[in-house]
């Protein structure tokens, strides 16, 4: 096999190197750099040029080695290269060719373009791991021309009745994205610290964002009536969001496709926006990669899995310590 499942993660024997372990190991291939991905530990760490900067900040003074998208690297007995996977800034997925026979390790993907990371780029191969964190029918990404729309309605509505607008979103990729919607004519956009740290990253590397406003311990909210304030979904419901007085609070997630998490949650508004393909995105993935073997990991593993076997793949499941989506995340994804 080009790729064996171990206790540390995916390993690849004739390279002697790991894609995304969860334990401490030699080489570390890195698809992006999300904390259930990019952790502490390894000796060696090999990502892209684009996701270097954010996995420097967040795992600090590390053996860092960057490649280009589609630059081959041959280590060991296998030769090795990174292709764009829309999920966030840096994104990839990583291909590993031994002795003619390729495999691919997606790590977390989105086929839809948006306004702010490298498109997907489909990769032919024999064996595709794959994630399906939205793998049910359910799931069904809208237009971002109408997500826009719909976020930058709530938030004049809130404004022009002298309402905060509290948005929950993660600070690595999602954050950004959402700030890439945005009509900064509304109103002035503050952050938390978590997502602005992310943001003077990516605006160092040109990633283009709107302007926005810091959130420090001296701030007086108030003073920024009608503002927009971007957070993790950890911070929201705490005493730092209850600084904002009157506010309407949002969720940027899939899951708000689904009415009960809405409901749980306790928000007013629950945008539809998420970094992972929806289900026409992970069909559209696998069928153009070619690939007969398909290795499903975190998600709806069982029904996909089941569901692409009756399709006519050999599917079979991959426990992995990968978490994909989480509501309940603070500032760590």
């Amino acid at each position: 096999m080009v790729l064996e499942f171990k206790p540390q993660g995916i390993y690849c024997p004739a390279g002697d190197f790991f894609i995304d372990p969860w334990s401490p190991v030699d080489r570390a291939l890195i698809t992006h750099g999300h904390a259930d991905h990019a952790r502490p530990g390894h000796a060696r760490y090999l990502a892209t040029l684009s996701a270097a900067p954010v996995m420097r900040h967040r795992l600090g003074d590390i053996r860092l080695d960057t490649v280009a998208y589609g630059e081959t690297r041959r280590i060991g007995g296998a030769s090795v290269s990174f292709h764009p996977a829309g999920h966030v800034p840096g994104s990839a997925q990583i291909r590993v060719e031994v002795a003619g026979e390729v495999w691919v390790v997606s790590g977390d993907y989105k086929t839809t373009p948006d306004r702010l990371c490298e498109p997907f780029e489909p990769v032919r191969c024999h064996g595709f791991v794959t994630e399906c964190t939205f793998g049910l029918p359910v799931f069904d990404w809208a237009p971002e021309a109408q997500v826009a729309a719909d976020l930058n309605r709530w938030w004049a509505d809130n404004a022009a009745e002298g309402r905060v607008s509290l948005l929950g979103a993660y600070a690595l990729g999602k954050a950004q994205r959402v700030l890439s919607l945005l009509d900064p004519s509304i109103g002035p956009i503050l952050t938390h610290g978590a997502v602005e740290n992310t943001n003077a990253i990516l605006r160092d590397q040109e990633f283009a964002l709107p302007a926005t406003i810091p959130v420090t311990p001296d701030m007086d909210p108030r003073a920024y009536p009608g503002a927009l304030v971007l957070a993790p979904p950890g911070a929201l419901g705490s005493a730092w969001a209850r600084r904002f007085g009157p506010a309407s609070t949002g969720f940027a997630s899939g899951w708000m496709r689904l009415r009960g998490v809405r409901r749980r949650r306790a928000a007013d508004r629950g945008f539809v926006i998420s970094d992972h393909a929806d289900w026409a995105g992970l069909n559209s993935a696998i069928a153009e990669t070619g690939a007969e073997n398909i290795y499903v990991t975190h998600g709806y593993t069982d029904i996909f899995a089941r569901w692409l076997n009756d399709q006519g793949y050999r599917a079979q499941i991959v426990p992995t310590e990968f978490t994909g989506e989480s509501l309940d995340e603070a500032e760590t994804t």
